[in-house]
């Protein structure tokens, strides 16, 4: 079984389409349809099930496909490793991060790491913390900022960044515009605006309405917080999100706290698989991150 089967392998089990991996791995279609054909062949039993419009996986393939990400990561970890013996830092950094987590600046922290470590192909994805956390645990991401609650997932260890309320954010001519503090009860009525169902800050918010027992209508979803801000600026919902992001220049909105028995904090942490090798590269931007060797232990 060669490595590049299984890295074709894997490109088009995550692409579903045969077309797309063939260019995402830059070969000719034909070559891995022929290396796809091979591996099945080596295994006794199909991978894939092909229609004209998508492909999927069959019960072999899902087995396979957690194996051979591990074997990939794994390989890829042992070449940087006898680099980093040699003083050099290379291969690549894949990291995920929430937009706007505002408690770091990642920007200005990866462009650090590429300067001290250039020979480092810095991979960046932007999405919802549990999207981000999946791909942590699955060996797609080596590491990912997140704003997931705890706690972590299993298979899954977090690193503390920081600890933050939730605010209150409306129109300047809402009703709540000129309070300082708000009752979480006091929003029963309110129309929302909110993040998709995968952001930690949104978990959070639909956690307290369920433990108060109380509905909500969220009108409008998103994930983008921009635009959240934007739409709430315009009169079009309340929100509800963590200070940083509350307190982004440049929105015409109103703040206020809020107030609740058992409200809970928003947190942002950095995300790594538990009880996997973490590779010289990953353990590079944590010390760049964290200011220390220590590594995530819950």
């Amino acid at each position: 079984m060669e490595l590049r089967h299984l890295e074709y392998f894997v490109a088009v089990a995550e692409e579903r389409h045969f077309t797309r991996a063939a260019e995402r791995v830059r070969v000719a279609q034909s070559g891995l349809s022929a290396s796809i054909k091979a591996l099945e062949r080596e295994l006794g039993a199909p991978l894939f099930v092909r229609s004209t419009r998508r492909v999927e996986l069959t019960e072999a393939g899902r087995a396979l496909l957690v194996e051979a990400r591990r074997t990939l990561v794994s390989v890829a970890a042992a070449k940087d490793a006898v680099a980093a013996v040699q003083g050099v830092l290379r291969g690549t950094l894949s990291v995920g991060m929430v937009q706007c987590l505002g408690v770091i600046d990642a920007p200005a922290l990866l462009a650090r790491f590429h300067a001290a470590h250039p020979g480092v192909e810095v991979r960046l994805t932007q999405a919802g913390g549990a999207k981000l956390i999946e791909g942590v645990k699955a060996g797609r991401l080596d590491l990912a900022l997140v704003d997931q609650p705890r706690p972590a997932p299993d298979g899954v260890s977090l690193a503390h960044l920081a600890t933050e309320p939730m605010l209150l954010v409306c129109g300047r001519e809402h009703r709540f515009a000129r309070r300082d503090k708000v009752e979480w009860s006091e929003l029963a009525d309110e129309v929302f605006v909110d993040f998709q169902s995968d952001w930690g800050a949104r978990q959070l918010t639909d956690r307290v309405f369920t433990t108060a027992g109380m509905a909500r209508r969220v009108a409008l979803e998103l994930n983008d917080v921009h635009s959240l801000l934007e739409l709430v600026g315009h009169g079009l919902g309340v929100a509800v999100v963590p200070r940083p992001m509350a307190y982004k220049k440049g929105f015409q909105v109103a703040i206020a706290e809020l107030h609740a028995p058992a409200a809970p904090n928003w947190e942002a942490s950095i995300a790594l698989r538990s009880g996997e090798h973490v590779s010289p590269s990953a353990q590079a931007f944590l010390r760049l991150v964290l200011g220390s060797d220590a590594l995530p232990v819950g």
